[in-house]
């Protein structure tokens, strides 16, 4: 399988790094590729009972042996990079095989302003952005007055396009916000003092891992945010600024689709979201609480608090559609030892009508209510079980449920943070 691609199958937070990690020690990963967002993401991995979070970097930093890529697809803030790096080399990580695509978009000091002052300005509109200017780096580029990673190393090249940018978003900053403009020299000379330490790790990354492919070498893609979060096929505007879906790949790494062997979905036993907009299983009682609590829902980050409640097939089988899924690696399943009998949602109830698959509308889904089969649960700490006949029979028979509720097979479930805390369910 020399092309594999792990994606969130939710909102985010599903425990892709684990899945990644999962795969990187358990088969031979030559190289492990972010292709879309930035520091927004967050991916938290456990080894040998060391916690690591990543946030910009591919979770296959952790894995010896395997090159990590920055591809052409995500937006990077330097500060952000150098700070996570600094981070892991104190712990005593290797960093050396990260390379950076010389085509991804840089994020500017004057892009962290643009989003934390519109996020303020809409008020209760606001949408949850991180305020990391991940957005406005997105839409500068889409605008085609961004900056890339190879502009830092020619100041002339640099200083032309940070003008032509803040010709437009000063008068943004001023006339409608309010702000001191932002000096052009202050952000050429910010962006600079980066070129030095940085230019060593600029590649050519989509020759890179296309060359890797011609060899059968084996490539990991791994998602950043989730599925609907996807700013085309999520739940708009409530969304990301990039397309974490499986076709985003292709073009946030500068690979074509038909070099696309497996497509993995990472999902919760439940569903979590963080920040606005619809969530139809949501839970406001004690159940969503104690999810909360026993799950430890935090981002890893923002910080925030996420928001907790059953596990949704509909958004599942959607997933497995608009990703074309080969498989479904489950997580997260220990958090429901404690409960007696486990709610999912199989379908949802719009305007009086059964309606079993993702609705079209933005108003359909706001006011779609969850339709639950219940399930008994087992009651058992589940932490210790190493095969799936080893789980007990009531969590064995909620794992095949959801498998054939969510349109696609479940090849591993993970019962606890750990790296050794996973099942695989179906050995390839």
């Amino acid at each position: 399988m020399p092309a594999i691609v792990i994606l969130g199958a939710q909102w985010g937070d599903e425990g892709k790094g684990k899945a990644t990690d999962l795969l990187a020690t358990t088969d031979t990963i030559d190289y492990v590729v972010r292709t879309s967002g930035g520091h927004n993401a967050g991916h938290t991995i456990v080894v040998n009972g060391e916690k690591y979070a990543t946030h910009l970097l591919p979770s296959g930093i952790l894995t010896p042996g395997a090159t990590s890529v920055i591809a052409n697809g995500v937006v990077v803030s330097p500060e952000a990079l150098f700070r996570e790096l600094d981070g892991l080399i104190a712990r005593g990580v290797d960093v050396a095989n990260l390379v950076v695509s010389a085509n991804a978009h840089v994020i500017t000091s004057y892009h962290v302003e643009i989003d934390k002052v519109t996020e303020r300005f809409l008020g209760k509109n606001q949408i949850g952005t991180t305020g990391r200017g991940i957005g406005p780096t997105y839409a500068d580029k889409i605008n085609r007055i961004g900056i890339r990673i190879a502009d830092l190393f020619d100041e002339s090249i640099l200083r032309q396009k940070v003008e032509a940018a803040l010709d437009l978003r000063n008068q943004v900053l001023a006339k409608v916000y309010n702000r001191r403009a932002i000096e052009v020299e202050s952000v050429v000379e910010e962006l600079t003092s980066y070129a030095e330490r940085l230019q060593p790790m600029v590649v050519d990354t989509s020759l890179l891992l296309n060359q890797a492919l011609d060899r059968g070498e084996t490539v990991l893609f791994e998602g950043a945010q989730a599925t609907m979060l996807d700013v085309d096929h999520g739940t708009y505007p409530f969304v990301t600024s990039s397309n974490p879906v499986a076709g985003g790949v292709c073009v946030g790494g500068g690979v074509g689709p038909t070099r696309i062997d497996r497509v993995i979905g990472v999902i919760k036993a439940y569903t979590t979201r963080v920040g606005a907009g619809p969530f139809p299983t949501e839970l406001f009682d004690e159940d969503g609480e104690n999810l909360q609590r026993i799950g430890g829902e935090i981002g890893v980050s923002t910080g925030r608090t996420r928001r907790c409640g059953w596990y949704d097939s509909v958004i599942a089988r959607y997933s497995t559609r608009v990703n074309g899924l080969t498989d479904y690696f489950l997580t997260k399943l220990d958090v429901l030892d404690s409960w007696e009998r486990i709610p999912v949602c199989v379908a949802y109830e719009v305007d009086g009508q059964r309606v079993e698959e993702m609705p079209m509308t933005q108003t359909e889904f706001h006011h779609a209510k969850p339709v639950y089969e219940f399930f008994d649960g087992w009651g058992t700490d589940i932490s210790g079980c190493r095969s799936f006949e080893d789980l007990p029979k009531n969590a064995q028979v909620y794992v095949k449920a959801l498998e054939e509720l969510s349109g696609t097979r479940i090849w591993g479930v993970g019962v606890g943070p750990g790296r050794e805390q996973t099942i695989v369910v179906h050995p390839d």
